[in-house]
């Protein structure tokens, strides 16, 4: 899909360094290098030349790079200068392209044209995004999985299946006596089966893709005192809290980032939940509840001393005062004072680990734990990068397969209703690689990916 203006932007982080890019894509880029440089350079070959300005001066001397069309990142006729890393010559160099006919590119609009021009899926091209602002090695390399196109592999592969058998059904509509019998013969029922079971497997390793992509935010609660700070400096592996006997040292949430399996996490660490008539205490205590309204996964700590078999009336108080939708974990905290041994237990609809943060035992289950209790066993290596708009499609896409299910399993099934919702489900699934998108989607999807690319 060519485009006929001609885009510009400096393609490396602001501030100064060795080497600064700026890249250029449109149809008029030959023109543009005719003015600039000294002579065409010969196509995918870095050549040394000298970048001028109007009047022949040089601007700075570097590496031309030129990929004619469709051979590029964007399918069109792109060029790359490799300059130094000063920003006033590459803000100098990129006046000059934009004075030679191009105009400065929008965000992620590069990456935008090679989605159009079929270089790049729309998951792919958001995986570019994805691997720029990973933040653990784990998510670097479950984004390249996605570049390359593992995640839109198993999406097509759906695709085809379904596309399958709504022509075997499709086709046994025109043949009204004898469509039931055409569609059992299909084995409808276990190819659908097939796709549920499937869709439920990239359903579950996309909800580990999205937490690699979005991290995940613990919150440390519980009374004053029962070692939510000592937990935090096990956790983070460094001393980023206050110890101390003193009821109330911790009054502002403090937050560390961690990676866990993988995971990006932060950790956060509150203030004791208690009555208190301290004024400051209770705007900790406010901003200890707002924390917890944001959480994807509390802790909430008690003194592993303080309770038998069932937890102490305070602390069961605590408890019915976490919000209901965020998942927990009762830590019993201080379980070497007990007598305890550290382990991981449910019991009552409850998850419970016994830990002493300070020696460090029972640390390592609980973090295994907290991952499971997130829904993430482990970021494996067949990991890829998703996103919330990812899981939004694959869930719509399994309640299409689940009301076809009901459709098939029906004394007098409706074929007509069955056809209907493999077509909703192949919509869905559509819509994670790019071939139905609404204009405005992309739009949002593009606006916040870094100048440049």
């Amino acid at each position: 899909m060519p485009t006929p203006d001609t885009i510009a932007a400096v393609a490396t982080p602001p501030g100064r360094g060795g080497i600064g890019v700026v890249r250029v894509s449109g149809a008029k880029v030959e023109p543009l290098i005719l003015a600039l440089l000294d002579a065409v350079p010969a196509a995918r070959h870095a050549t040394y030349a000298t970048f001028r300005d109007a009047d022949g001066a040089p601007i700075d001397r570097g590496i031309a790079l030129y990929f004619p069309a469709p051979g590029s990142y964007t399918g069109e006729t792109v060029l790359e200068l490799h300059a130094h890393g000063s920003p006033a010559a590459l803000r100098r160099l990129l006046a000059r392209c934009v004075e030679l006919g191009a105009r400065l590119a929008e965000p992620g609009e590069f990456t935008r044209r090679a989605y159009l021009n079929g270089k790049l899926d729309l998951a792919q091209a958001e995986s570019v995004a994805d691997l720029i602002d990973a933040a653990t090695a784990t998510a670097a390399r479950a984004a390249a999985r996605s570049l390359t196109g593992e995640f839109s592999a198993a999406v097509h592969a759906m695709v085809a299946a379904l596309t399958e058998l709504r022509m075997v059904t499709e086709a046994s509509l025109d043949f009204p006596e004898e469509d039931l019998e055409f569609v059992l013969a299909a084995d409808a029922v276990t190819r659908l089966a097939a796709l549920r079971a499937d869709l439920a497997r990239l359903l579950a390793r996309a909800r580990t893709g999205v937490r690699l992509r979005e991290g995940l935010t613990i919150v440390l609660a519980g009374a004053p005192n029962v070692g939510k700070s000592s937990l935090l400096n096990r956790l983070v592996r460094e001393d980023a809290a206050i110890v101390s006997a003193v009821p109330g040292t911790t009054r502002d949430p403090v937050e560390r980032p961690v990676e866990l399996g993988g995971i990006p996490l932060t950790i956060v660490d509150t203030a004791g939940l208690r009555d208190t008539d301290d004024p400051v205490e209770l705007i900790g205590i406010e901003r200890t509840r707002a924390a917890l309204a944001r959480a994807d996964l509390t802790l909430l700590l008690v003194d592993a001393r303080a309770q038998g078999a069932s937890l102490h009336p305070a602390d069961a108080r605590l408890l019915e005062q976490l919000p209901r939708a965020v998942p927990r974990i009762i830590v019993h905290n201080k379980s070497d004072l007990a007598g305890a041994t550290p382990r991981i237990e449910s019991r009552d609809a409850q998850t419970h680990a016994w830990t002493c943060a300070l020696t460090g035992a029972g640390v390592a289950e609980l973090e295994a734990c907290m991952l499971a209790m997130a829904g993430i066993d482990a970021a494996g290596e067949d990991s890829f990068i998703a996103r919330e708009r990812h899981l939004c499609a694959l869930r719509e896409a399994a309640g299409h397969l689940v009301a076809a299910q009901e459709h098939l399993g029906a004394p007098v099934p409706p074929l007509e209703l069955f056809a209907e919702e493999l077509s909703g489900a192949q919509r869905s699934l559509s819509t994670i690689t790019g071939e139905f998108t609404a204009d405005d989607l992309l739009g949002v999807i593009f606006s916040r990916f870094c100048i440049g690319k």
